[in-house]
């Protein structure tokens, strides 16, 4: 029930989605005096979809203390109850961001190794699309939470965009080695000396380097990470308005619109949010996927195919399997410290 267009984009996203994916079912939770015309308007969703009927919803001004203590009876909770008790496979929403990630992390908690769940999503870049996290989940970050965010990253990366072996950088003040912040530097330090990851680590990236797609995960804290891709989204709307503008200004440029028009509908088309949507909060031990909340039904069906490509994927199990690499190199790592320690003055 989450989502500025809530339920009718819901059901119509599924309805879209169901035209490329085969093989998946929904469960949708709500109030089923709405749902059920909706679901009954798709032929194709018949046989597909199951309603639960839930009288509560987390509203978007909610408190996070709220939704969590109020809101266990609504459609929200119901829904990640399902991933929970293995019901569902994930779950995809368009709702409150606080308090999805509240109520996730309270559910389904994190994997093995993970301090700290991330949001992790793709948007476009001169070279195709690159992956950040995280993208607000975590204002503060200590080097290990940047490491794993790597880690986490990197399997993201090869998933949703098919990459076997994407780069990686850490997002700083600059490039070079002495730059920036104790954490950033430490993280640089562990994931430069982890060789046995699977991971290409290029170093340290700066702002200009998202655009141009220079590595294909780009690490950082939350704090940094949100401000970064809410600049970005703004810079887009700010672009297009003054693209529009001009467009507008004359008669020439009325005709050079029309004669530029398949070029216009291109870029447009590369450019569009809603082929972007679907954030995933990465390290929980389910598949939980954020939708925008002011996206429509093909935004929303797009988030749909990113939870069945990380759910087919087995991303979870990916991510537990390099984390057993990191607690093993630890504790090579403190083993030799501990040696070395230990060993007799010659």
């Amino acid at each position: 029930m989450g989502g500025e267009g809530a339920p009718t984009m819901v059901v119509e996203g599924l309805d879209l989605a169901l035209e490329l994916l085969s093989g998946i079912n929904f469960i949708v939770f709500g109030d089923e005096a709405q749902l059920k015309p909706l679901v009954a308007a798709s032929s194709r969703l018949e046989g597909h979809i199951t309603i639960v009927h839930t009288t509560d919803v987390v509203q978007d001004a909610d408190k996070v203390a709220q939704a969590m203590r109020g809101g266990r009876e609504s459609s929200m909770r119901k829904a990640i109850n399902a991933v929970g008790t293995g019901d569902a496979a994930g779950i995809v929403s368009a709702g409150n961001t606080g308090a999805l990630m509240a109520m996730a992390k309270f559910v389904l908690k994190t994997l093995p190794g993970i301090d700290r769940p991330a949001i992790s999503t793709f948007f476009p870049t001169q070279r195709g699309a690159s992956v950040m996290l995280d993208l607000g989940a975590n204002v503060e970050c200590g080097a290990h939470n940047l490491v794993q965010f790597a880690v986490m990253g990197e399997a993201f990366a090869r998933v949703v965009l098919g990459l076997e072996r994407p780069t990686i950088g850490i997002l700083n003040v600059g490039s070079e080695d002495q730059k920036g912040g104790q954490a950033v530097r430490d993280a640089a330090r562990i994931l430069q000396e982890s060789k046995d990851l699977p991971a290409d680590f290029k170093g340290f990236i700066e702002g200009t380097d998202i655009g141009l797609g220079t590595v294909d995960v780009i690490v950082t804290d939350g704090f940094t990470g949100n401000v970064a891709l809410k600049t970005a989204e703004g810079i887009a709307h700010l672009f297009g308005h003054f693209l529009r503008e001009s467009l507008q200004s004359s008669v020439l440029s009325k005709i050079g619109a029309v004669l530029a028009k398949p070029a216009l509908n291109r870029f447009k088309v590369k450019m569009d949010p809603r082929r972007y949507n679907g954030a995933m909060f990465l390290g929980l031990n389910g598949i939980c996927i954020k939708s925008h909340g002011s996206t429509d039904a093909f935004g929303f069906s797009n988030a749909v195919k990113v939870a069945a490509n990380l759910i087919q994927s087995g991303i979870n199990e990916d991510i537990k399997v390099h984390f057993q690499r990191i607690a093993k190199l630890d504790a090579e790592a403190l083993a030799a410290a501990d040696e070395t320690t230990k060993a007799p003055e010659s």
